[in-house]
């Protein structure tokens, strides 16, 4: 951005649920204009100079709040951050100013290679150390709080010495970031390694919760033919973490809930429909809150 050019507010992400922009919806949004919270988009698909994509976008932040959700800064890495990567996640926030960003814990590169996955880390002291710093830096170069995002998971690592959740809630303290509380990853991880998601749920640091993610999960076996579930995000939300969002808002109250479908794009009267049933989640929350409110000042 030029030193002249007028400095953009970020505008605020409501308390309400939003989806991912998708080019193939553009024309339809532009049309019918949904009753919606927000969009999120994936910084790495901005990361280019101008052209269409930056055109839509422009458009888009004209008429709704932006969540900026970044998947590849491998913030979870043994190694540096990619300085290159991280002064392109600052452009972005300075030039669309969102109304949140977020990242993931893992790692998706090593030396000069990248992957297409996001992997795993040990909860150990060391890594919570490195992670740290690394959200420091992120925090310092992007100048504002970022958001942290729980992972899915198909593997443990012996190493471990500290549970996710409290290793989440150390992280938050000694660098002052949020968290995004990806639910569908709270099921996945829960059904592939045999514990139960409403207990994760009751230790998760709730109340720094910034944002929740809804998504579908795929289905397979492993090789002793047991369930396996995949963050597949191709499908709509299943019933179980619609059932753990309610948990989780009867928790936390309403925030900016995303419905994450980036494989199989359905056409957009079918997001919106996910995106609406969000809404009516949390209005259902809010009402039974206060309901309870109620019957407690008779």
């Amino acid at each position: 951005m030029s030193s002249g050019a007028a400095v953009r507010v970020a505008a605020p992400v409501p308390d309400r649920a939003g989806t991912g922009f998708k080019p193939e919806h553009f024309e339809a949004i532009l049309a019918d204009r949904p009753n919606l919270g927000f969009f999120e988009i994936h910084a790495e698909n901005y990361m280019g100079e101008g052209g269409p994509p930056h055109r839509r976008l422009e458009a888009l932040r004209a008429l709704y709040p932006l969540s900026l959700h970044g998947v590849g800064l491998s913030i979870g890495s043994p190694g540096a951050l990619d300085q290159e990567h991280l002064k392109r996640l600052a452009n972005l926030n300075e030039l669309y100013e969102p109304g949140l960003f977020s990242e993931h814990l893992a790692w998706s590169s090593h030396n000069e290679g990248f992957l297409n996955d996001l992997l795993p880390l040990p909860y150990t002291v060391e890594t919570l150390a490195r992670v740290c710093e690394h959200i420091d830096e992120t925090q310092n170069a992007v100048g504002r709080r970022m958001l942290l995002e729980n992972p899915s998971t198909y593997v443990l690592f012996a190493e471990s010495t500290i549970e996710e959740t409290d290793f989440l809630a150390r992280i938050v303290k000694r660098t002052g970031c949020g968290l995004l509380l990806d639910v569908n990853n709270i099921v996945v991880s829960a059904t592939n390694h045999g514990y139960d998601p409403k207990a994760y749920l009751s230790r998760f640091p709730i109340e720094h919760v910034g944002e929740i993610h809804l998504a579908g999960y795929a289905e397979a076996e492993d090789d002793a033919g047991r369930r396996l579930l995949i963050d597949a995000h191709d499908s709509p939300v299943r019933s179980e973490v619609w059932a753990l969002y309610a948990d989780a808002i009867a928790l936390r109250g309403s925030v900016p809930t995303l419905i994450e479908w980036d494989n199989d794009v359905p056409d957009w009267p079918t997001l919106f429909g996910e995106v609406r049933r969000a809404d009516r989640a949390m209005a259902n929350a809010a009402a039974l809150r206060a309901a309870k409110e109620r019957r407690r000042a008779v």
